[in-house]
């Protein structure tokens, strides 16, 4: 029995390619969000080129003191969840991409962490802080790996609730912000880590 081997143009490879590039700037976003809730610092190392800068409005540098932000700042917090929403992606060549990608955070702190925030809280009780913007990301294709190269944090709109918030039940399996979360062991249990 003979083969046939299709006749795939090079156009049709081109869009493939295109394909495969944004699923994978699609994961870099979801790595990185779930990296900055589960505060893995490693995992957000992955999501940055070594050399990247970060301009995250009260922070701008490199990626350790990215890292190092975001433990001073969410490190006490219970909990902190990102949303991704469209995410834009322009290729300026084979290597380099403008994204744009929509995001809301909601956080779950003490009024001190609050105050770290740019809250005005008047008291001891816990705040639920959310922000909604743009994350502006030049990405770049090192080594067959794209990567964020360069980001700038837009915010849009930040709003803090200290009334009307709703405990978690205890019986629950709740969210940590650590390596002990669901997610984690189910990963460990597939092989994944």
């Amino acid at each position: 029995m003979t083969t046939v081997e299709p006749d795939i143009s090079e156009e049709l490879l081109a869009h493939l390619q295109r394909l495969v590039d944004r699923e994978e700037i699609r994961d870099v976003m979801s790595r990185y969000a779930r990296a900055v809730d589960r505060l893995d610092p490693d995992a957000l190392r992955d999501v940055y080129h070594p050399d990247a800068e970060d301009d995250h409005a009260d922070y701008r540098g490199d990626v350790e003191g990215l890292i190092g932000y975001i433990r001073e700042r969410t490190a006490g917090p219970p909990q902190i969840m990102h949303f991704l929403g469209q995410c834009f992606i322009e290729f300026g060549d084979a290597g380099t991409a403008a994204v744009e990608t929509l995001f809301m955070t909601a956080h779950t702190l003490g009024a001190e962490a609050a105050r770290a925030f740019g809250a005005d809280i008047p008291d001891d009780g816990t705040v639920q802080l959310n922000a909604w913007g743009r994350y502006v990301d030049r990405f770049e294709k090192r080594r067959g790996e794209w990567r964020i190269a360069k980001r700038t944090v837009i915010y849009e709109a930040r709003r803090v609730t200290t009334e009307g918030l709703l405990g978690l039940k205890p019986d629950w399996e709740l969210q940590r912000r650590d390596q002990t979360d669901a997610i984690y062991r189910l990963r460990q249990s597939l092989g994944l880590s």
